[in-house]
């Protein structure tokens, strides 16, 4: 039988074997597991992209700069 590759842990970088046995893989454990997906919830977390003119926030006026009585709302 041949070995199980071995990986760290995401969260601990803890040493495993990649398992199906593990039900929380890639993580070593629930506790991991669930600090991830905290990290994630508090958007710890984020992919870099460009501002997109679809972007929803784009359309938004901000009331602070001194010309947006000047500007058509859409």
């Amino acid at each position: 039988m041949a070995n199980k590759p071995l990986v760290n842990c995401p969260t601990c970088e803890k040493q495993q074997e990649w398992s199906t046995d593990n039900p929380y893989r890639p993580f070593c454990s629930e506790r991991c597991k669930l600090i991830d997906l905290g990290a994630w919830a508090a958007e710890d977390y984020q992919i870099a992209a460009e501002p997109s003119t679809d972007d929803y926030s784009s359309s938004y006026d901000d009331p602070e700069s001194k010309d947006h009585m000047d500007r058509p709302l859409h």
